[in-house]
């Protein structure tokens, strides 16, 4: 029996041993990872230099000759040589960049089995020539697979439907993520596919994708994703994967949202037209001054005034009379449709340039109607003011520390280029402090005394606020530059994570 025992023992070890331990960490490097390293795009260099980074797969591309030879070559040419129409013998007479020969399928399989951390992206190229030669073309890089027993590095992608159902039926444990985009993630499932691998667009554009598609169990997977903030649109929604030609980046993100344990809870990222989505927004709308004497009347869903249109909301002020106002804009209000208690906050905004504008993001507590201000409390992620370019503020207001009584709790911070660029205004709130955020540095801490609600009333729900005034008490201290409408205020996103 001990024999036994130790033999059985001895049996694990090899098979621990030789089990895979692919990388989690949803990085797919697009044709290896080749910008930043000189290597070729698609080479064996390239696929080395993916496995190297640690991402969690390396993409390359199938296609064939015309005496078919499965070859590794993204586009239909290799150096002017059409590949489906020319000999590989002819094909290795124009080497890579780096001296590499073009790479055939069974070589670049080999050279990735030799690592047991990156996945084999394996994108099978439709045929020019039609169906038929495609349909072979998937058949010929199964068999390959099967062949040198590689099924559990390869997942299988393409843009051709019917080569994915080809690759499923040769192979029902396949993985295979349709390109294309297009078909329902229920769809995927009914027809045997694991995971769609869609430009990352479609994902913006239907934010419920990712949603409904997790939730039977369907892999997602966003091509090319090389922009910083599309990434992390895409991971903190909690994406699959990501198809990059910047792995480095990407993993750098990838590894910063691991130390963020707040989760997204709502958000409004404007990828869509017209008016501001009406489920999440509503308006505060009047001309009364609002406490501040300001001088613009507030319209209500008028597209003048707001307006989403490539993927940003648009607040105007323009010069404009009514209801006795010279100047018209539009304050939205999350009021009755959302409000939050503690998380991080964050606006990514452009604010607008001239003497006599006051544009702010700022939240105030739910039961204002109940006990009225200062007592619901007031937040004000970001206030600024035209007169004042290269300054930003952020303050609270409570019963006790107010700006009626010169005693709220703020600080002003200097800041270039919010007029040009876009930058992110944030809070991170708890029930002991309140970080205020310029570009993910803390500029202003406010401390919860825990003495009553007069100090600290920030314990219960506060609704946000997005708006542009003109003029009033401190908007307007220095006069208003009427040469400066039609004035925007332009807001990327807005996300609330808990």
């Amino acid at each position: 029996m001990p024999k036994l025992v130790a033999a059985f023992f001895a049996f694990f070890c090899v098979l621990h041993l030789n089990a895979q331990h692919f990388h989690q960490n949803k990085v797919i490097a697009h044709r290896g990872a080749w910008k930043h390293t000189g290597a070729p795009q698609n080479s064996i260099a390239a696929l080395q230099n993916a496995v190297k980074l640690g991402c969690s797969g390396s993409e390359f591309d199938v296609r064939m000759t015309l005496d078919e030879v499965l070859v590794i070559c993204h586009d239909p040419h290799h150096e002017g040589l059409d590949i489906e129409k020319t000999r590989y013998a002819d094909l290795l007479k124009k080497p890579l960049k780096n001296g590499e020969p073009i790479p055939t399928l069974k070589q670049y399989l080999e050279a990735g089995k030799k690592q047991k951390t990156t996945k084999l992206i394996t994108e099978i190229k439709p045929s020019p020539t039609g169906k038929e030669r495609s349909l072979l073309l998937a058949q010929k890089v199964v068999n390959m697979v099967k062949a040198l027993k590689a099924q559990d590095w390869v997942v299988y992608i393409s843009f051709d439907y019917d080569i994915l159902k080809k690759v499923h039926e040769l192979d029902k444990n396949a993985s295979t993520q349709y390109l294309n985009g297009g078909v329902s993630a229920a769809q995927l499932k009914k027809d045997g596919l694991s995971g769609a691998d869609y430009h990352f667009s479609l994902f913006q554009k239907d934010e419920e994708w990712l949603v409904d598609a997790q939730k039977i169990g369907i892999v997602t997977n966003a091509w090319t994703v090389n922009d910083s903030l599309v990434m992390d649109f895409l991971l903190i929604r909690h994406i699959d994967f990501l198809t990059t030609d910047e792995p480095e980046l990407a993993l750098r993100k990838v590894e910063n949202l691991k130390k963020n344990t707040r989760k997204l809870i709502w958000s409004d990222e404007f990828n869509y037209s017209g008016l501001p989505n009406d489920r999440k927004w509503a308006y505060d709308v009047g001309g009364h001054g609002w406490g501040n004497n300001e001088a613009q009347y507030y319209t209500e869903g008028d597209t003048l005034n707001a307006f989403v249109k490539d993927g940003l909301l648009s607040i105007v002020a323009r010069k404009e009379k009514k209801e006795g106002k010279d100047y018209t804009s539009a304050r939205l209000v999350t009021r009755g449709k959302d409000s939050w208690t503690y998380g991080r906050i964050e606006i990514r905004a452009k604010l607008p340039k001239g003497r006599g504008t006051w544009p702010a993001g700022w939240m105030l507590g739910a039961n204002i109607k109940e006990v009225g201000w200062p007592q619901c409390g007031e937040i004000d992620i970001m206030e600024h003011v035209g007169y004042d370019p290269d300054t930003i503020v952020g303050s609270t207001h409570t019963t006790s520390y107010n700006h009626i009584k010169g005693t709220q709790k703020t600080k002003r911070l200097f800041a270039r280029n919010v007029n040009t660029e876009f930058h992110v205004y944030a809070i991170e709130w708890t029930k002991d402090k309140m970080d205020f955020l310029f570009d993910n540095q803390v500029y202003l801490t406010v401390q919860n005394d825990h003495k009553t609600d007069k100090e600290w009333p920030f314990d219960k729900p506060q609704y946000l606020l997005l708006n542009l005034a003109i003029g009033g008490n401190w908007g307007g201290e220095k006069g208003i530059d009427e040469s400066i409408f039609p004035a925007t205020l332009e807001v990327d996103y807005v996300r609330v994570f808990q």
